[in-house]
């Protein structure tokens, strides 16, 4: 037995190093709750896992093992009498909940993973892994499989609900009338900017195939008469506004496709006009953040890449704007803000 005030035993690198490369283990067992719907059937409380794989169709013996191994990750909770809850980490994976990342877990795991096997390629060549597995670029192969565009859509807006909440709350907009959320899938992030904002009015522009879902939310959340959705290519031009919002655009592209999407916009812009990007801004340092797995994502799936503050700055100057000042998300959240002005 050790005593009291001994320090703790060092986790040895090669236990750490196991644990990492298990990660594909949990993102399958995840995605299995998702697919699932198992935290959706478990919302109302605990359930005995006989009753709940009748219902869910699935092997009693197998989802006792999934319900039980998750335990240890906080997913589910063991309630006695073979019966599980599900805790209010795991509800993040049932369907219609504020937080909801189950239309994350499903995109990534449908149209990520499988691509995500090439990476060792992607670093060979640069070419990024699911050009190769899909035969085209990523968004070309997502325009025509509408199923996962919507779930695409779905999964921005969690993400724009969920980590983008925080920083949307505490955050207001540079002054100007016209709002303009470039790329803003179904308008859910530009509504709660203007949210307290009555006398201004926002323009969502998106692909076509985006366009019906966004006019569908709109009408639901009731702002039709505020938010007006429109559908374009942000390479080819742009609506005319006081504000344009890029949020988790620039991310998603090289240098050179970025500097295309920020000369439209300054072409389009009125004079002084502002512009906000929200992306996970990378520290200059080494300490962890969400934005360096997010940045292999984009080198798997994408041309583009996260970036530091000073890549932003670099990178905006070229598409004609400067920087006014970076606005980091609250404590724990990913997220900044970078603001930028119309250079004359």
């Amino acid at each position: 037995m050790s005593s009291a005030n001994e320090e703790p035993a060092e986790v040895p690198p090669s236990l750490v190093m196991t644990q990492l490369l298990a990660g594909f283990q949990v993102s399958q067992a995840l995605y299995a709750v998702a697919r699932l719907d198992l935290a959706t059937a478990l919302l109302a409380g605990p359930r005995d896992v006989e009753d709940l794989a009748a219902d869910l169709e699935c092997d009693a013996g197998m989802l006792r093992r999934l319900l039980r191994d998750l335990t240890g990750l906080g997913i589910f909770a063991g309630e006695g009498d073979d019966s599980y809850s599900v805790t209010p980490l795991g509800a993040t994976l049932a369907r219609g909940v504020p937080g909801s990342a189950r239309d994350l877990a499903l995109s990534w795991m449908e149209t990520h993973y499988a691509p995500f096997a090439g990476l060792v390629d992607t670093v060979r060549t640069g070419v990024p892994a699911a050009t190769v597995h899909y035969g085209r670029p990523f968004f070309d192969w997502l325009a025509d499989e509408p199923e996962q565009a919507r779930r695409f859509t779905g999964a921005m807006a969690d993400i724009a609900a969920g980590l983008k909440g925080d920083l949307l709350r505490s955050y207001r907009l540079p002054g100007g009338t016209t709002v303009a959320d470039i790329g803003g899938a179904d308008g859910s992030l530009v509504t709660e900017l203007i949210a307290a904002d009555p006398d201004r009015r926002a323009i969502v522009l998106d692909l076509p195939h985006v366009v019906p879902a966004a006019r569908e939310a709109a009408h639901a959340r009731g702002v039709d008469g505020r938010v007006g959705i429109v559908a374009g290519d942000f390479f080819e031009s742009v609506p005319v506004a006081d504000v344009y919002v890029l949020s988790s655009i620039l991310h998603d592209w090289g240098d050179e496709e970025c500097e295309r999407i920020l000369r439209t916009i300054a072409g389009a812009a009125s004079a002084g006009a502002r512009l906000v990007v929200i992306e996970m801004v990378l520290p200059a340092g080494d300490e962890p953040h969400l934005g360096r797995g997010t940045d292999l994502i984009m080198m798997a799936m994408l041309t583009g890449r996260e970036r530091t503050p000073a890549e932003y700055e670099r990178l905006l100057d070229r598409g004609g704007f400067a920087v006014d000042r970076v606005v980091p998300g609250p404590v724990g959240n990913p997220f900044s803000v970078v603001e930028a002005t119309l250079r004359p």
